[in-house]
């Protein structure tokens, strides 16, 4: 096709597109960027069972004056209690009232901890400051003395309820309720991290919280992290000020040197700390997981190797400091960390600490041994394990282990990978799952059970219905009251007008079979061809194709089908969903390659059917799917038209040590393959029209690695589109209008490069 020929295609298509879009601005059946953004459902907000299971609580903002009132449900009635009003929170020469954030009770139940005024770490972690309520007095008490504001970090009570022990600068503390007496239990420095971990631990292995008080209260046991030689990276803020502030922190990349990390048992009172008589290199091990053994005599830990193909868990003596080997896990690929002990915090969140049974005798772990994820009960010794979820599924979660009643809570999905559902197992292994959730709701449900297992906060959403949220009753799922149906949101999407959805399975070869969703446009033609993004993630931590609600990102999609596209996803091998340890670790040492085929090779069978057009196929996706989506137009240029890549990893080399090798291993090992699964190898491929997002604050996934693809392209004479958001981080949210810029960004883009609207067949 001559140049003159193809400008004038090129009009074409735009003036056919251009009134479609121009009609989304005044139509309120079609969407827009702006109203893409109004599409939130109500969700409830730091709710946590009480601890006798009769009621459920929840902040609330105060009906009277400014701040959050505690309020209580009781669970069979859905009764309110304020239990305690905002009008309490008012410290003595303060205007104001404190704003909860978090809250814990003492054991006593006569006290609240109270964590405000809250200052982000990283991406999920923050500092601020704690209060004590006294429930009888009324009083309310500072911790932490002359500490500076915003600087405490994992506050707890003792189990005597006469103590708080937290974390201040890289320190742990006790501090007398009664007397406000503050004990200074370690000595830390910018290298020497106590009670808490650093940028990596925190972000791949999940440790927030770094100590635990022992069940008699008398001694501590904590991590302690030496991050000496560490190499430092910096991030540079222009933005704030006429020069630059940089920001300095230890991040280990692939191969480079970790942090040294330990752990030890110190009095509660105040003294020295035995450290437990752990063999290996500190620098080139892991300690990801640790807790009291159900005793305060023995405390249990979890010893990762640096290739994270081996766990290896230990009995410490906490008065001799010596360990004993009970029970080792290991996988020609990688061990999920992530899976390999089950408990969860009272926000919901995956601690990993060891669930014991039988007073102490058996413990809880899972296990992909037999090739499918599957909880164990096994003996404190570790010789005898029995499988309670035995089958041919994986375990997606696990909910709950409800001891007193003898079963084990958890979440899967034998027949369907997109969809999630509440099972249960007796806990003594003696019988088969049962599966709860109703039959007649097919998508995904969450759950948060109340601690006598009898109540369940339930959650319930599908690809196309909003989340619902009500009480139910177990093990029969009755539901008992609604709290939220986000029923008004539900009804402004059925006056869209309407795009059709639908789940596939696309066969690549080989007997292989990847999960997809799709979203056709509204006035869909069989007969004619129209073009197509997709959508991805593609690498081990990240699965889209789900029958659930998809947010925001689900509200776009649709707007762009709205538009004339028809958007799509699909999983490929080596994604987290629940299809066995075999598909999911196919990927090992194959990350970029695996991938990046399956997603060609499902473009390719997609582009026979007789509705797409195989000449127009854009991809998009942001952080490990940035990755994807750069592996896609450099790797099969003549597939991919255009790529739009949010926050890629162009060179694995860049990112950090604990996810990198986990997959890939090292890149000492292998060179050529950490090469070879690098985006930024075939740059120089590039044909199609690419556009490149990233946040020069990122802290997780540098903009250093943009800026070496950015070489690599240049070098290699090939043109693209760049938008640096300057001082975001890895989300791309901070300052005003930033998300909505984003996505006006990406949209523009693809409309340009890659007009929507159909064409005849």
């Amino acid at each position: 096709m001559n140049r003159h020929r193809l400008m004038i295609t090129v009009l074409i298509t735009l003036l056919i597109a251009t009134p479609l879009i121009a009609r989304q601005q005044t139509d309120s059946s079609l969407l827009t960027l702006d109203s893409v953004l109004t599409y939130r459902p109500q969700s409830l907000n730091a709710v946590q069972w009480q601890t006798d299971g009769s009621g459920y609580l929840a902040l609330e903002p105060s009906g009277k004056k400014e701040g959050l009132d505690l309020v209580r449900y009781d669970a069979a009635t859905g009764e309110r209690t304020i239990l305690v009003s905002s009008e309490k929170l008012t410290p003595q020469g303060a205007s104001s009232p404190i704003v909860i954030e978090q809250f814990d009770f003492s054991e006593d139940g006569q006290k609240l901890l109270i964590f405000t005024n809250s200052a982000r770490v990283w991406r999920s972690n923050t500092r601020g400051d704690y209060w004590i309520l006294d429930l009888k007095s009324w009083r309310l008490t500072k911790l932490g003395g002359p500490a500076k504001p915003s600087t405490l970090m994992f506050a707890k009570f003792s189990p005597d309820s006469t103590r708080v022990g937290y974390v201040r600068e890289n320190n742990i503390y006790v501090e007398s309720i009664t007397d406000g007496r503050i004990t200074r239990l370690t000595t830390g420095a910018r290298h020497i991290i106590n009670g808490t971990f650093d940028w990596v631990y925190e972000e791949e292995l999940f440790c927030r919280d770094g100590w635990r008080w022992s069940p008699d209260g008398r001694r501590i046991a904590y991590w302690q992290l030496n991050s000496e030689g560490v190499k430092e990276f910096q991030l540079i803020d222009n933005t704030s000020g006429l020069y630059p502030v940089i920001t300095s922190f230890p991040y280990p990349k692939a191969g480079e040197i970790n942090s040294a990390a330990r752990v030890g048992v110190i009095p509660a009172a105040g003294g020295e700390t035995r450290w437990f008589d752990i063999a290996g290199d500190p620098r080139n091990h892991y300690l990801p997981r640790m807790e009291w053994a159900a005793s305060s005599d023995e405390v249990i830990i979890q010893q990762l190797n640096r290739l994270q193909n081996t766990n290896v868990v230990m009995l410490g003596d906490a008065r001799t400091g010596k360990v004993r080997q009970v029970l080792t896990e290991k996988d020609d690929a990688w061990v999920d960390i992530a899976w390999g002990a089950i408990d969860w915090d009272k926000q919901g969140l995956a601690r990993g600490d060891v669930e014991w049974l039988d007073g102490g005798k058996r413990f809880l772990w899972a296990s992909e041994r037999d090739g499918w994820r599957h909880i164990y009960s096994v003996s404190r010794d570790g010789k005898d394990a029995r499988c309670i979820t035995e089958g041919d599924y994986d375990v997606i979660g696990v909910e709950k282990a409800d001891i007193k009643g003898g079963w084990l809570y958890f979440m899967a999905s034998p027949e369907n990978a997109t969809q999630n559902y509440l099972f249960r197992a007796p806990l003594d292994a003696s019988g088969k799952a049962e599966r709860l959730s109703p039959s007649s709701q097919a998508g995904t449900h969450g759950y948060l059970i109340s601690p006598r297992g009898d109540y369940a906060i339930h959650t319930y959403s599908t690809f196309t219905r909003v989340p619902a949220t009500d009480i139910v009753r177990l093990p029969d799922h009755a539901s008992v009251r609604t709290l939220i149906d986000n029923r008004e949101l539900q009804d402004r999407l059925s006056k869209l007008k309407a795009c059709r959805s639908e789940f596939f399975r696309v066969d690549i070869g080989e007997g292989v079979e990847l999960d997809g969703w799709m979203i056709k446009p509204p006035d869909f033609d069989a007969g004619n061809r129209y073009p197509v993004l997709f959508y991805v993630y593609g690498e081990p931590w990240g699965q889209t194709v789900l029958d659930a609600w998809g947010g925001r990102n689900l509200m776009w999609h649709t707007m762009l089908a709205q538009q004339g596209y028809i958007v799509m996803s699909v999983d490929n091998r080596g994604t987290p969903a629940p299809r066995s340890r075999a598909w999911r670790k196919s990927i090992y040492r194959r990350m970029g390659i695996r991938n990046s085929l399956d997603q060609a090779n499902a473009v390719r069978a997609i582009t026979r059917w007789p509705f797409i057009d195989a000449g127009r196929i854009a991809i998009w996706g942001w952080s490990g799917g940035g990755s994807s989506s750069l592996n896609a137009i450099f790797r099969y240029p003549d597939l991919y038209k255009v790529a739009m890549a949010v926050a890629p990893v162009p060179d694995l080399r860049f990112y950090d040590t604990i996810y990198q090798e986990r997959y890939c291993g090292l890149p000492q090992d292998h060179p050529d393959e950490y090469k070879q699964s690098s985006p930024i190898t075939f740059a120089s491929q590039l044909k199609g029209q690419l556009l490149i997002v990233h946040g020069t604050g990122d802290d997780n996934v540098h903009y250093q690695g943009t800026e070496s693809l950015i070489d690599a392209l240049v070098a290699a004479d090939k043109q693209f589109t760049l938008m640096a958001y300057p001082n975001r981080s890895h989300g791309i949210y901070e300052g005003r209008g930033t998300t909505r810029h984003l996505f006006e960004l990406l949209t523009r883009f693809l409309n340009e490069k890659l007009p929507p609207g159909s064409r005849a067949g």
